[in-house]
């Protein structure tokens, strides 16, 4: 405890012996001294931001009742082109309103925590803050406009669905909006000009969730565009930097009041002067991290070179948009106002060091606590009886605590301590209590650790110490990717289609046609020839995409007979693959193999080594391999994850498995180089265990590898790792047990072939970053097992994207900067042609760095040469073209920059990013676009889509959304891209499934139905979603989209609740869509084709003729008396009197449940 109450009262103190971690505890005895004192504030300033998010969850652990507030730095350089990321200044601009707005409570301290880089930031003018923050309470009078108009000004962004902060719809009288600072969106809805109501909701499934009395918002931005500001910024730009010219994009967007992207670094011409963070907390104490002092000198240098970068650059022409600098003392503080800051108010420096004694240093006596590293790496110590015997010491005289990252690492942890006899050990909460523990009792808590350290009267033990660096970060709750993905698979204008009965069409857009007299929406298609065929988006699921929008295709010609053909050959083949895959299956289920289990304890020892926290994903993977390697039949299971999801981890637990159950193991992968990372992997996991590891591939000399074949055969080698060598015929193996292959998908067929040959009675388990489409999974269900891993590792922090026009600076910045900080980057080109015009122009601005060039041109040797010189460290930046996105891992790249972004695919663009961000350290990704062209908007929609999906994972879905497109993951052979391209992807999907569950049915014989066709139901009332109700076309196409795979009742109500909470009240169009829906779905349980109902009556086709229970049927209309008749051409009619649409629908509703009912018992009583 810091019990000095005099260090508040002078200028300035040391305070030694605070180790990180420590540190939580220090401020937090700061805050309730200064709270003592009656001082309302304590400032506190990190090194980063790293350290900032650590001690703000330090001060949480030991002193919850602290009341905390964050504020983060902006996450961009000094006069960059980009605007800092929309959350960080969510978060920044509601620490700045609670600030401005906060009346400090007696007997109580504010803890403030902030960042060098934003600590030396000016900042808008609080009175300023505190005046644009706007409250609405339900009863409000305030016009819909002036809100749309707060919105726009201050930096919220319009779109059709809120999934963001700092995102807003508008929708007829309902506006949805995001804050800053608020944990979920709100929904407003007015009444005239008064706030009818305000509701939370949630966002992946759109619908409210509970009322709220009161909303106060903070702007999302802090320039707020309003008309004096963009005058001001007008008048000062000219006389700051001349007249301006065509090309001054930032000038003329703000004069058209739209924000240029990053118009946030001229924000001085906005405003009349700024604060600084020392405005906002008058006379608060200041506490600096460790360090402090030598980062802001640092920074104050980074932001005078950028400046001077820019300047110098106004002068020259580097292609690419003018860029004019504000000067830094504008933007920033100077030297002279920081030295000064400093003395006014109490200082307080803390270093983990002990400095010499002085009156103004007091030492805290903490300590670096001991990290068990030396038992770690002797191989005849145990780690954990090593960390017993510490404990056994310590605890008679000490607190002694367990600090692990998570929940979960913090079970592992107790569990593994406890197989080695440590007793008395509780779990703890936090340092209260901690507190409140008996002597000698061990506590277990939950805090992010880089280290522990000993104090005076407590020791704290981070799980790194004992296990080695572990890469773990609580989660943050992601967005779903299925949300993306819903809407990247949105029809839009211009995509090829397939429709079921008539084949392959363009979609052009929804059109509006008056049918039996009232108007309907359809989806226009156009076919070979320009013929149209107009289909009613009721029956929208009779279509599916042909392929990505690249994708070219010759249109069928409509009514022609060449699709059907096509389709009924190809229904055919896919019926003799689904056959190939059973009897595929059957042939393993009667094979033996021995089973083999895990040894207990030992098992739990090489799982703690993992450094990662499992995600749910891979301990299912897990847990499934070890029940398969248990079972007694072979093992053949499929592994898909995206690369970097831990896929390796799940092969080292089975190798681990299979080894000390006395067998061999072998890993096959397809090159050399996987070759060499996965071989230095398994011995890296495995040192310390009896286990011998080798490696088979052309980077060992010939002596070794003779001898490793040797050991193979002898049964001295355990596991083996190579590329294809290891399938040839000169190995044997004594008592090969599992077989582990990786990337599966880059083998010859040859090699295929042999692989089969081992597989019969040994476990086999393939690894694959090809994800392979859902509804493949779904057809493989008994057939192959396969698990799939889509969460990402908790701690690969996210890789920041930044698309921006072409800038040499920018690039030149990029690379720089991983150079100095010791790493390595990627610059990726979409075509060939373009590597030698980049590799001049990186002689040219960046002659600093070593370029290595690599494109699949190259012959293999060549090129596995120069990747493994870069993967070693020989070469800065690798030029190559798009050959990097299979399967490399390095760890040390962490900048990626691709050239003219705009070529490339969704999933290539992902792929690609995936290859850096692999280590502990933030990766970059900067997408360019070229500075003087339009963008398309398809290419447009795809950068925004992948610079939204920071969050890891979502990208699995996406690359399998493009990869399934073209027919990547290839299950059964060479011909099946073939096949994709005969009818679309989405529809030789289900076609496969089809056939696979028909022939596990036992079903030989095809019934004749294609699963797919839909009813065409005529009532001549309007059946649409009017474009007053939603005004976005893409939203609407997935409503539609959504509608037509409804089939229950209660689906159908759901989904008019949600149209009701997320757009209004329904409209009568939209309730008879619903409705239609509805009558829909009877139709096909009662096998009707075609309903026409009109005024006088209804008349029903049957599908084929058919109907299951024809008795009731004749008996039906036997009741129905002259009411009803069947016509000669086996419809019936129903004469019935309905004028009124309404009773249409009713009455049609009523005569369809009774069909369905009647076809339901007599598929009972057939059965």
């Amino acid at each position: 405890m810091v019990t000095f109450p005099y260090i508040l009262g002078r200028p300035s103190t040391v305070l030694s012996g605070v180790p990180d971690g420590f540190d939580g505890k220090v401020v937090a005895d700061i805050a309730a001294l200064a709270a003592r004192e009656g001082l309302p504030f304590v400032l506190v300033v990190a090194r980063d931001g790293n350290r900032m998010a650590d001690l703000e969850q330090a001060m949480r652990f030991f002193s919850p009742g602290t009341e905390v507030v964050a504020l983060p730095a902006w996450d961009c350089m000094p006069y960059d082109r980009v605007s800092p990321n929309t959350a960080v200044v969510a978060r920044r601009m509601a620490a700045l309103s609670y600030l401005a707005n906060y009346q400090p409570v007696k007997g109580r301290a504010l803890v403030v925590l902030t960042t060098v880089n934003a600590a030396v930031q000016r900042l808008p003018k609080r009175d300023q803050v505190a005046r644009q923050s706007l409250s609405i309470a339900s009863g409000n009078q305030m016009s819909m406009d002036r809100l749309v108009g707060w919105l726009e000004d201050n930096g919220f962004l319009r779109t059709s669905t809120v999934r963001e902060a700092g995102e807003y719809a508008v929708r007829g009288g309902i506006i949805d909006l995001f804050a800053a600072g608020q944990g979920e969106p709100v929904r407003v809805d007015f009444f005239g000009d008064t706030v009818d109501s305000i509701r939370s909701f949630d966002v992946e499934s759109q619908r409210t969730v509970a009322q709220k009395k009161r909303l106060d918002l903070v702007p999302m931005s802090e320039l707020v565009l309003s008309p004096e500001a963009i005058a001001r910024f007008r008048a000062r730009y000219v006389a700051m930097f001349g007249a301006t010219d065509r090309e001054d994009l930032l000038y003329q967007s703000v004069s058209d009041g739209r924000r240029y992207t990053g118009v946030e670094h001229w924000l001085p011409l906005f405003v009349d002067g700024l604060d600084t963070i020392f405005d906002y907390l008058p006379d608060a104490p200041l506490v600096l991290d460790h360090l402090v002092e030598e980062a802001i000198a640092e920074r104050f240098d980074d932001i005078k070179d950028h400046y001077d970068a820019r300047k110098s650059g106004m002068g020259q022409a580097q292609g690419g948009v003018p860029y004019r600098p504000v000067p830094p003392d504008q933007l920033y503080l100077t030297r002279e106002e920081w030295q000064g800051r400093e003395k006014t108010a109490p200082l307080l420096r803390m270093t983990p060091f002990a400095e010499p004694d002085d009156t103004m240093v007091a030492d805290l006596g903490g300590r670096h606590g001991r990290t068990f590293a030396a038992e770690r790496t002797a191989g005849d110590v145990n780690v954990f009886d090593a960390v017993i015997a510490h404990i056994g010491g310590l605890r008679e005289k000490k607190r002694v605590i367990i600090a692990s990252w998570s929940d979960g690492a913090r079970d592992r942890l107790a569990q593994v301590l406890d197989d080695h006899g440590l007793k008395r050990v509780e779990r703890i909460d936090d340092w209260a209590s901690a507190e409140k523990l008996g002597k000698g009792v061990v506590g277990l808590g939950v805090l992010g650790l880089e280290a522990g350290f000993e104090t005076p009267d407590m020791v704290i033990i981070g799980e790194q110490d004992i296990l080695g660096d572990r890469l773990v970060r609580p989660r943050k709750r992601s967005k779903r990717a299925s949300d993306f993905l819903s809407e990247v698979t949105g029809l839009s204008e211009g995509d090829i289609v397939v429709h079921v009965d008539h084949g392959i069409g363009r979609f052009t857009g929804l059109k509006t046609i008056t049918a039996a007299g009232a108007p309907h929406d359809c989806l226009e298609i156009v076919y070979q020839g320009g013929d149209r065929l107009y289909l009613p988006v009721e029956n929208i699921e009779l279509l599916s995409r042909y392929g990505s929008e690249d994708t070219e295709a010759t249109l069928d010609k409509l009514g022609g007979v060449a699709w059907q053909a096509r389709k009924a050959k190809l229904k055919q083949r896919i019926r003799d693959m689904a056959g190939q895959l059973i009897k595929v299956a059957a042939q393993r289920a009667m094979r033996h193999a021995e089973p083999l289990a895990p040894a207990d304890g030992l098992y739990d020892e090489f799982a703690a080594r993992f450094p990662y926290e499992e995600t749910e994903d891979q301990l299912a993977a897990i847990e499934a391999v070890i029940a398969d390697l248990g079972a007694g039949t072979p093992m053949d299971r499929l592994i898909c994850g995206d690369v970097g999801f831990g896929k390796t981890e799940v092969a080292l637990r089975a190798a681990f498995v299979a080894v000390m159950s006395g067998k061999q193991v072998a890993v096959v992968v397809p090159t050399t180089l996987l070759s060499r990372q996965h071989f230095r992997t398994f011995q890296a996991r495995f040192a310390g265990f009896p286990i011998r590891v080798e490696q088979a591939s052309r980077l060992v000399s010939a002596k070794d590898l003779a001898e490793t074949k040797k050991g193979i055969k002898e049964g001295q080698v355990d596991i083996v790792v190579g590329t294809h060598a290891l399938l040839g015929k000169g190995i044997e193996f004594r008592d090969l047990g599992l077989l582990i292959i990786d990337e599966e998908q880059h083998f010859g067929v040859k090699h295929k072939e042999r692989l089969k040959e081992i597989r019969a009675d040994v476990h086999v388990l393939t690894l694959s970053a090809t994800p392979i489409p859902r509804t493949l999974q779904l057809a493989l269900t008994g057939v192959r097992e396969l698990s799939l891993i889509t969460t990402p590792p908790v701690d690969r922090m996210a890789v920041r994207t930044f698309i921006s026009p072409f800038d040499a600076l920018v690039v030149r910045e990029a690379l720089l900067r991983e150079r100095y900080r010791g790493g390595q980057s990627f610059y990726v080109c979409p075509r060939l042609s373009d590597l030698a015009d980049r590799k001049e122009f990186l002689e040219k601005f960046v002659p600093e760095v070593k370029v290595a060039i690599a494109h699949g041109q190259m012959p293999p040797t060549e090129l596995e040469d120069i990747m493994t010189a870069f993967y070693e460290g020989a070469y800065d930046v690798l030029l190559s073209t798009t050959i990097i996105e299979s399967g490399l891992d390095i760890p040390t790249a962490n900048t990626l920059i691709v050239h003219r972004a705009d070529m490339f695919g969704l999933a290539q663009l992902y792929q690609l990013r995936g290859r850096v961000g692999r280590s502990k350290t933030r990766a970059y990704a900067l997408f360019t676009v070229p500075a003087e062209k339009r963008l398309t908007a398809m290419a447009d929609r795809r950068l925004k889509v992948l610079q939204s999906l920071d969050t890891l994972g979502a990208g699995f879905q996406l690359a399998s959304h493009d990869l399934d497109i073209r027919g990547a993951g290839n299950l059964l052979g060479e011909e099946q891209s073939g096949h994709i391209k005969e009818v679309g992807f989405e529809l030789y999907q289900q076609m496969l499934e089809e056939a696979v569950a028909a022939l596990r049915d036992g079903g030989t014989e095809e019934a004749e139905s294609d699963g797919r066709w839909s009813p065409q139901i005529t009532v001549g009332t309007p059946v649409m979603l009017p474009e007053t109700y939603v005004p976005d076309l893409q939203l609407r196409l997935s409503l539609y989209r959504r509608l037509g795979d409804l089939e229950e009742a209660e689906q159908i109500d759901s989904f008019g609740a949600e149209l009701i909470d997320r757009f209004g009240p329904l409209p009568d169009e939209v309730e008879h869509l619903l409705k239609i829906v509805y009558i829909k779905a009877l139709c096909r349980k009662a096998n009707v084709e075609k309903v026409d109902a009109g005024p006088k009556g209804i008349v029903i086709a049957f599908r084929n003729s058919t109907f299951a229970n024809p008795a009731g049927l004749i008996r039906y209309i036997g009741e129905q008396g002259s009411l009803a008749k069947v016509r000669p051409d086996q419809k019936i009619v129903l004469i019935r009197d309905w004028e009124k649409p309404e009773q249409r629908l009713k009455g049609t509703a009523v005569i369809l449940t009774q069909l369905a009912r009647m076809a339901e018992e007599g598929r009972k009583k057939a059965a």
